[in-house]
């Protein structure tokens, strides 16, 4: 009875999943967390359907679906940095490490080298724990930020999800590393049951949500929002006029929390105008977007060429140099070193009478 429950948690999770992985991979090419989701599905389809295969001739058969099996947590790391970062991009690093481990889960299962294979599994088992919980404290970080409300929802159960089930799957397995023991069929049908349940939940979140709200493009590479009524313009006019006249975004310490105490809003009105109207999807980004546009124009200016690179990013609310390069070359494509000179020379090649006027 025990095995049979455990067969179809295991089915059912997989015909789910192969439903989501189709529709995820069939969304527009600049869906990139729909994409990812679509590849995490499938990665998900391999550990469910592991014990649906059979040996046959001693061939171990189903060593294909554990190496896929074994790369999911990084799948999942992927997946909600493409979810809740906008301006997330996956690199060869990401593949790399999805390949490494996907071959050592391999390794494993084909017991070679033979003295070694338990080790090997039980340090991914250890590995896999640790990328959730990298995961998790990710999102959890970020979440503050979040603008999207929807978003913010999705983020909470997805941590929950995640570490519910990287509990219960991952933890039983370290524990019977490191006791020597054989999994139960109980065992087994407990993890496929979490499983199942956690699929059917997040399936149902992902499917009722808007695209625009999970699988928004980064503000980079969509286009310009239109904006749609907002019952507080009084709100937003307060806004403008601290971002534009007194420059409240030079405050490095600033959040929205505090934002919202100084406009005597609650915080949730404030995320919903910022996001609704103004379409911005992250606070940070939101708020680099001043800080960008006065170092720009520091930059470009020859009376202040003398003036070092990172005193314009403190004067404009940087907290350090390594996070204004970072959203400075994500925002221009250039280095500030590089902007500055291309702007200098520019502004040298002009005719004399431009030059003066400027």
């Amino acid at each position: 009875m025990t095995h049979d429950l455990d067969l179809i948690f295991r089915t059912g999770s997989s015909a789910i999943l192969l439903l989501l992985g189709v529709l995820f991979l069939a969304r527009p090419r600049q869906a990139l967390a729909a994409r990812i989701a679509g590849i995490l599905a499938l990665n998900v389809i391999a550990y469910a359907a592991i014990a649906l295969t059979p040996s046959v001739a001693g061939l171990p058969l189903k060593a294909p679906l554990i190496a896929l099996s074994s790369g999911c947590s990084v799948v999942l790391l992927v997946f909600t940095r493409a979810l809740f970062e906008d301006d997330f991009r996956p690199g060869w690093g990401h593949a790399a490490a999805w390949a490494v481990i996907c071959g050592l889960g391999l390794t494993a299962c084909l017991g070679r080298p033979a003295p070694y294979a338990r080790i090997i599994e039980g340090g991914l088992d250890l590995t896999g724990l640790v990328i959730i919980a990298i995961a998790a404290i990710r999102m959890i970080g970020s979440w503050p930020a979040d603008l999207v409300e929807s978003r913010r929802r999705a983020r909470v159960f997805i941590v929950v999800a995640a570490l519910l089930h990287g509990a219960v799957s991952g933890g039983a397995r370290v524990w019977l590393w490191v006791a020597a023991a054989p999994s139960t069929p109980l065992l087994s049908a407990l993890t496929s049951a979490s499983l199942f349940v956690i699929v059917l939940a997040c399936s149902a979140l992902l499917l009722r949500a808007r695209d625009d709200d999970l699988f928004g493009e980064a503000p980079s590479q969509r286009p310009a929002r239109a904006k749609t009524p907002d019952p507080d313009a009084g709100l937003l006019a307060r806004l403008d006029r601290l971002m534009h006249e007194e420059r409240l975004y030079r405050r490095e310490d600033l959040t929205i929390g505090r934002l919202a105490h100084l406009l005597d809003a609650p915080e949730h009105r404030l995320r919903r105008s910022i996001n609704g109207h103004l379409g911005q999807r992250n606070f940070t980004a939101f708020i680099n977007g001043f800080r960008l546009a006065e170092a720009k124009a520091a930059l470009a200016d020859p009376s202040q060429a003398e003036v070092p690179i990172t005193t314009i990013a403190l004067d404009a609310g940087f907290g350090s140099l390594g996070p204004f390069n970072r959203a400075f070359r994500s925002e221009t494509g250039m280095t500030p070193r590089d902007f500055r000179r291309s702007q200098l020379a520019d502004f040298e090649n002009r005719p004399a009478e431009a030059r003066s006027a400027a």
